[in-house]
């Protein structure tokens, strides 16, 4: 059985990443996009990394392409207008595919323990999941959850 800590991604500047690289925290995985509605979460995405961090939690962004082509820059655009515009400082990995068979693995698995209501899939950009210190999924929040408003359940996450 696969669990989140056996998984691996590639970081938006090239780099191998073992999600074993976060036992122990709490992890929230979010797809982006940096021309989407609901970009401006990357604020509030930060604001709660930049709250909680040191209490142990992470947040990952995995930029996704998928819905309305809404992030077609390359990992450098991906990276300026995290920066820039956002300030994000949360680890984001390369473009990747959250649904089909070309689907990453982190969000075949993220998908497959909580499924959400569409069965299995990823609705739109910035469907959030959130992990246990354990590696267990915790919790998925739909895209129109604002990073706000999950604050409860990461305080309870890191049990705080």
């Amino acid at each position: 059985m696969t669990t989140f800590y056996q998984l691996t991604a590639t970081s938006l500047s090239g780099q191998l990443v073992s999600m074993a690289d976060y036992a122990g925290k709490v992890v929230l995985v979010v797809n982006t996009a940096s021309h989407c509605g609901f970009t401006p979460q990357y604020r509030g995405l930060e604001a709660l990394y930049k709250k909680y961090a040191a209490q142990g939690l992470v947040v990952l962004g995995f930029p996704c392409n998928q819905f309305g082509k809404q992030e077609p820059g390359d990992a450098d655009e991906i990276a300026r207008t995290c920066h820039i515009n956002y300030g994000v400082s949360f680890p984001m990995f390369e473009k990747v595919e959250v649904n089909g068979t070309a689907a990453h693995p982190i969000f075949r698995y993220l998908k497959n323990e909580l499924p959400g209501l569409l069965g299995g899939r990823v609705k739109w950009n910035f469907t959030k999941f959130l992990i246990g210190r354990d590696g267990k999924p915790l919790k998925r929040f739909a895209p129109i959850t604002t990073p706000d408003k999950i604050d409860a359940a990461i305080l309870a996450a890191l049990e705080i």
